[in-house]
């Protein structure tokens, strides 16, 4: 947070280009679901939603469909989603419901239900020009003062060629 001249707080400016979901109160350990995260984080969202289904966990279907939100929600805005890449996926814990079973002699056998909550944040990738120098040698006879003999002078001349490339 900045502070101006007159002594007031001013709200740090929100970065245009991150795209957030969420879901809270999801009844499922958040342990459950981190293994599964660990599985997408270092994908591209597209590629995680194709490949959730064959994750062979329950927790997959769910994270799928917070990824489906946070990607509808960068496409309304109007940006691709080939530019798009995971900034966040946080797992955390939400309250337990506490419940118990039954057991012999009139006892009771507690345990806890977890939840957790869902967030996952997309970010643009920024696309930088990178320009590399090629360089290239061309050969030339030049004829000198005495017609007999030739020389051959190499020259060396640098094209810039510009590529694409993404930089995180």
């Amino acid at each position: 947070m900045e502070k101006s001249s007159s002594a007031q707080w001013i709200r740090p400016k929100i970065m245009k280009n991150e795209f957030k979901a969420t879901q809270k109160y999801l009844i499922m350990s958040p342990r459950k679901l981190r293994l599964v995260v660990g599985l997408i984080k270092k994908m591209s969202p597209t590629d995680a939603i194709e490949k959730l289904p064959f994750a062979s966990r329950r927790a997959a279907f769910d994270l799928g469909k917070v990824i489906k939100s946070a990607l509808a929600n960068a496409t309304s805005q109007g940006v691709s989603e080939k530019d798009l890449v995971f900034k966040e996926i946080q797992i955390g814990e939400g309250p337990r419901l506490k419940r118990g079973k039954a057991a012999s002699r009139g006892r009771w056998h507690p345990f806890k239900k977890r939840m957790s909550h869902i967030r996952v944040i997309l970010t643009t990738v920024k696309k930088e020009e990178v320009k590399k120098e090629t360089k290239e040698v061309k050969t030339e006879k030049v004829k000198t003062a005495d017609a007999k003999t030739e020389q051959i002078k190499a020259k060396v001349v640098t094209e810039k060629k510009e590529k694409k490339g993404t930089k995180k």
